[in-house]
């Protein structure tokens, strides 16, 4: 892995960002939600295994796990998520998440467009998120990115498939967020590969600017960690000639990454070993607890990807050894992290300013396969909401008896990503230009749901 160059992050430029915040000059009406916490399940988590259990389905339906009560009376979830369980008076669930988009990229709900075909990489045309729309009104802090996407791109742990989702888009690469590098290891080989996860263990860190020079990890000394070995390259680096010549946008954007500010979000020395043990000193743990610094210090937009790396483990897309999969990883490292979040959040007075959203791409078939697994099932999957001006104790919609269509409210991406904007202070009806200067709806003609909105 190369750590030199933000020409390894796809397109992104902050010099050409910072010129365009600076014309444009543009800005929000004030919502509940000043920050945004997006934790993508890739591969689909099952609905019918963690959210909507339905107990009185056949056996092929209905699956291994039993229902649990949660602090919320009358809903029950996965036997399995006891610690979640616990903060559902506080959630609002959506149940009715629906569309016909059969990929795993987290296009859908990062951005509420779906007309696009599934097969190919992200391209310059699609659309762009939610965190570069953030950044092309100019939001966040002046000495941080506007939007930050962890642990790599999404696709960059198999072979560098580049999913789609989390761009700039037809807005151009300066709306990208900043992508940040990993290395992960594993303690061990997978029992079957991609269908027994392996956690991956490692912290996101950043890269490093245009101009500073390239390195690798092999010259650098083992003896050190990576943030400081990266601090000692930056210092290098400021006193350098490859600054000479920059015009005052590119210093911007150099003392942006290098800044103080920027470093200290993702030096996790800094936070008591008690918390690191609560996340978790895993790769996932580490990203979560990342994005807390990052709302903390002001960031607007936080995307954390479950990502899939190799042979490791499909994540939540489980055709085979669905049971074992929820059971034995996802569930459990999602009871962890995700309860120790909101807990972090809350304990510091950023939750209710804070929308944290948990949900995939789509959810899974009802029907368990001949493989113990359950397939692709994007007519329904679910969204859990925290904070951030969403309702309390509140579950939205309703699925048939196999949680597999949605009878009642169901629930767009981009009605969705209408609500997540409405909730920011952003004009879901908002316009911004594609590559012909055309007008696009942000939200793609998606209506805020005002049913979950406080």
């Amino acid at each position: 892995m190369r750590v030199g160059g933000l020409s390894l992050v796809t397109g992104f430029t902050w010099p050409r960002l910072l010129k365009a915040e600076a014309a444009q000059g543009k800005g929000r009406q004030p919502g509940k939600a000043k920050h945004v916490i997006m934790f993508n399940l890739l591969g689909g988590p099952s609905q019918m295994d963690m959210f909507d259990l339905k107990p009185d389905a056949p056996a092929e339906i209905r699956g291994e796990f039993r229902p649990i009560s949660t602090s919320l009376p009358g809903l029950t979830i996965c036997e399995h998520l006891p610690k979640t369980a616990r903060w559902m008076h506080r959630a609002t669930l959506i149940r009715t998440f629906s569309h016909g988009f059969n990929s795993h990229d987290p296009l859908p709900f990062m951005t509420g467009f779906t007309d696009l075909g599934f097969t190919e990489q992200f391209k310059p045309t699609d659309p762009p998120d939610i965190g570069a729309v953030c950044q092309y009104l100019g939001l966040g802090p002046r000495d941080l990115p506007g939007a930050v996407c962890m642990p790599c791109y999404p696709g960059s742990g198999e072979n560098g498939w580049r999913r789609r989702g989390p761009y700039g888009g037809f807005l151009g690469s300066q709306y990208d967020p900043l992508f940040t590098l990993c290395d992960p290891k594993f303690p061990h080989e997978p029992k079957v590969k991609h269908y027994a996860p392996v956690r991956p263990l490692g912290e996101p860190v950043l890269p490093s600017f245009d101009g500073v020079p390239e390195m690798t990890l092999d010259r650098l000394d083992h003896r050190r960690s990576l943030l400081a070995q990266l601090n000692e390259q930056f210092r290098m680096a400021t006193a350098s000639t490859a600054l000479t010549g920059l015009d005052k946008f590119q210093e911007r954007a150099f003392a942006m990454l290098t800044s103080s500010s920027t470093r200290d979000a993702f030096d996790l020395s800094q936070e008591p070993v008690a918390v690191r043990e609560r996340y978790g000193r895993h790769l996932t743990g580490s990203c979560l607890l990342t994005a807390r610094r990052l709302v903390e210090r002001g960031v607007t937009f936080v995307s954390v990807h479950q990502e899939i790396f190799r042979h490791y483990g499909h994540a939540y897309d489980m055709h085979e050894n669905n049971f074992g999969m929820l059971k034995d990883e996802n569930l459990p490292l999602l009871d962890m992290v995700l309860p120790s979040l909101l807990e972090d959040l809350d304990e510091r007075g950023l939750l209710d300013c804070t929308l944290v959203v948990v949900m995939g791409e789509m959810g899974r078939s009802p029907r368990i396969n001949a493989k113990a697994g359950r397939d692709h099932w994007p007519q329904c999957g679910f969204s859990l909401l925290f904070g951030g001006g969403v309702k309390q104790g509140h579950v939205h919609g309703a699925t048939d008896k196999h949680a597999a269509y949605p009878t009642r409210d169901p629930v767009s991406p981009a009605n969705l990503v209408a609500t997540f904007y409405s909730l920011l202070g952003i004009d879901p009806h908002a316009t911004v230009p594609d590559r012909a200067g055309r007008p696009i709806a942000i939200a793609h003609g998606g209506e805020p749901i005002r049913d979950v909105m406080a």
